[in-house]
């Protein structure tokens, strides 16, 4: 790895564990301004209090939500985008540039793809473009990877997402963002098949902490690097609580019922 990308992976990742506890907040430019993203100065705060080692922002958030703290924390800039008011959705495009992030401080970047979506094939264009990129620069690439299109019965299938995590570290991830499989064994598969460190995503906000916090600790024992996890942190009554129960999970190898005394 080049040293400007090993020197930037470690603002993202816990250098001791080598796993990483990451906060997505990019969900604005597709949903608005839901439940917690509204005041990013306050939830930044929080989830930095709570032990995340980064943040992921669109580059016009950046000024408000990154680095105004004691705790420094890293900064992942996302570069693609699509809002719910698109008939397409699943079509992510590039909405900033390698270059952009670097000039605003970023860590890391982040793209996203959907396999299995009729513009597939543009996602893959612009994943490789971004790569390449990201190779010139020593940028770290995170890639959020998913079953997702019109004939996609199942985002669970662990099948489906294993490609989806291979694809995605053969474009040239440092790090990839995909849905948990739903258990330890087809997830190990998936760990071991991946090329690159892989993190879970959070998925649609749970109605239970400790189910979160078994996800989490099931990935982590099958060979995951950490989580990606947005709603279920920036959106829960706790933040601070919340994160440092992942954090305690993901970085301090805690159980699920240790890591709860934190949100009592």
């Amino acid at each position: 790895m080049q040293l400007g990308k090993s020197v930037r992976m470690e603002r993202i990742m816990d250098r001791g564990t080598g796993r990483a506890v990451i906060v997505p907040m990019d969900h604005g430019i597709s949903m608005g301004p839901i439940t917690g993203l509204s005041d990013l100065r306050s939830t930044t705060e929080k989830i930095s209090q709570g032990g995340a080692t980064a943040v992921v922002l669109h580059k016009g958030s950046v000024p408000f939500g990154h680095r105004s703290y004691g705790r420094d924390i890293g900064l992942i800039v996302h570069l693609s985008a699509s809002t719910t008011l698109s008939p397409y959705p699943n079509h992510k495009v590039l909405v900033c540039t390698v270059e952009e992030a670097l000039k605003s401080g970023a860590d890391a970047v982040s793209i996203h793809i959907n396999l299995g979506a009729e513009d597939e094939p543009a996602m893959l264009a612009d994943a490789g473009m971004v790569s390449r990129k990201c190779q010139e620069w020593g940028m770290p690439l995170m890639i959020m990877s998913y079953p997702r299109g019109k004939d996609m019965k199942n985002a669970y299938d662990p099948e489906m997402i294993k490609i989806c995590a291979r694809a995605a570290s053969e474009l040239g991830a440092d790090i990839v963002k995909t849905n948990y499989t739903g258990d330890i064994d087809s997830f190990r598969e998936l760990t071991r098949g991946c090329l690159c460190p892989v993190v879970v995503a959070g998925g649609p906000k749970m109605d239970s902490d400790e189910r979160l916090l078994q996800m989490v600790k099931d990935s982590i024992e099958a060979g995951g690097k950490g989580v990606s996890i947005g709603r279920n942190v920036f959106q829960h009554n706790n933040i601070v609580g919340i994160t440092r129960a992942i954090a305690g999970v993901v970085l301090d190898n805690m159980d699920v019922e240790e890591a709860m005394k934190f949100l009592q």
